[in-house]
């Protein structure tokens, strides 16, 4: 199947910058929220993301008016059926996602593939919630997308190799260098993440050290290019927690207990860098 056209569902962080990635490599893309405000916003962050590569000399004036052109924003689900992949960016929440692709199942064509950019939730999972479970798969971009070379390719038990090989070649026509991995809570990259920064916020309840000195900790002791508490203000704590509360209920294990610091911070609504307050102030 040669991809054309992909939607994508939520015009947030994560399905502009997917949009994007797609815009600027030759993808048309229709972009999908529930209001022109949120669609808007997000091709707005599009442009101005287009801007600094512009400044960078990294692309043309042209080039982003190539790229923009590409991407067709609307509030209606039907637009998405000139799609041949359609790819669910939406909030890290089971019953909302599961309630969006069930609608999109039901409307596009049979051949079209779903993927999910879930970052923990199960694909075999959600793909039973369909009709095509062979052609549902799980799509995982890292944020920032457009600069993030890496996409989890995650086959649930149904995912057939056609739909596999697709959407790795979408992937690796976008520029990115995709891995493929098994179904499981977390997949492979934040099963190993999230817990860090979970226990990062432990470090920090017991009062062992300033949040900027964990950071820098880890930044200078471990080579990371951001530390786990800044890191955590750039994902979003309340998406950290619902990981957290996933591998809790998956896994059945203690170990995966969401620290209760993190936990109050999310109730306060200090989500970070989005709420404009997290760990840090911005």
């Amino acid at each position: 199947m040669t991809i054309q056209t992909v939607g994508i569902i939520g015009a947030g962080t994560m399905g502009n910058g997917i949009a994007q990635a797609c815009a600027v490599s030759g993808i048309n893309v229709v972009m999908v929220d529930i209001s022109d405000a949120a669609v808007q916003k997000g091709l707005a962050t599009v442009a101005g993301s287009l801007d600094r590569l512009i400044k960078k000399e990294k692309i043309t004036e042209a080039d982003k008016a190539a790229a923009l052109a590409r991407i067709k924003t609307s509030t209606s689900y039907d637009d998405l059926k000139a799609a041949q992949l359609v790819i669910e960016a939406a909030t890290e929440n089971y019953e909302l996602k599961l309630k969006i692709l069930k609608q999109v199942d039901g409307l596009v064509a049979p051949e079209v593939i779903i993927a999910s950019n879930t970052s923990s939730i199960s694909i075999t999972k959600l793909a039973a919630a369909t009709s095509r479970a062979d052609r549902f798969i799980g799509m995982h971009f890292f944020n920032p997308v457009p600069m993030m070379a890496l996409v989890e390719i995650i086959r649930g038990l149904q995912t057939s190799d056609a739909t596999h090989d697709a959407v790795k070649a979408l992937a690796e026509a976008l520029g990115k260098s995709p891995i493929t991995v098994k179904n499981a809570p977390g997949f492979v990259v934040n099963r190993i993440l999230v817990p860090m920064i979970n226990e990062a916020f432990f470090v920090l309840a017991e009062g062992l050290a300033t949040p900027e000195d964990i950071d820098a900790g880890m930044k200078l002791g471990c080579n990371q290019p951001i530390g786990p508490l800044a890191l955590a203000d750039m994902i979003g704590l309340d998406v950290c927690l619902a990981v957290m509360d996933v591998y809790l209920t998956e896994f059945g294990d203690s170990k995966y207990r969401p620290c209760p610091l993190l936990k109050e911070m999310v109730a306060a609504g200090r989500l970070g860098r989005k709420t404009g307050r997290g760990v840090y102030s911005y």
